[in-house]
């Protein structure tokens, strides 16, 4: 069986240097390898067939047959690094917190330790779909259970 660590060890790599990085990497008893990569500025098509061919490269066939799948994160994918909260900072996302809650509002800040956000205000106009920013609250981030960007047009 193909290691997880060999697998985050080679996309690490080949994306260092670049505003790639690894989110996530998963790996089964049937080889079947999941990469998920994100960016600070997008995830082209080119990037993951990059990534793609570059780990190819570096693992046999003869000595050990795998599938292997190279994708981003994908928008509304919940954030699992400081890199993704931070690289939505301003922008409107939704959080699940530990008791519950759920809201949405814009990300004002994100450390290791917590974020700021703007709890989304009541909307007067029922129609509009922007996130208008409200009270300033800060979770910490052990309480935070799930959080992912809105996509808003």
């Amino acid at each position: 069986m193909i290691k997880k660590e060999t697998i985050v060890e080679l996309a690490s790599g080949f994306l260092a240097g670049t505003d790639r990085f690894v989110v996530e990497v998963n790996t089964n008893a049937e080889n079947r390898i999941l990469v998920f990569i994100d960016s600070d500025s997008g995830v082209l098509i080119e990037h993951c067939i990059a990534l793609s061919k570059y780990i190819e490269s570096k693992l046999d066939r003869e000595i050990e047959d795998y599938e292997l799948n190279v994708s981003s994160s994908g928008v509304g994918q919940p954030f699992t690094l400081l890199r993704q909260y931070q690289k939505y900072v301003g922008k409107a996302i939704q959080i699940k917190l530990s008791d519950g809650t759920q809201l949405k509002g814009l990300l004002k800040s994100a450390t290791e330790t917590q974020i700021e956000f703007f709890d989304q205000a009541k909307n007067k106009n029922k129609k509009s779909k922007k996130i208008e920013p409200g009270e300033l609250i800060t979770f910490p981030m052990t309480s935070i259970i799930e959080a992912k960007g809105i996509v808003t047009f």
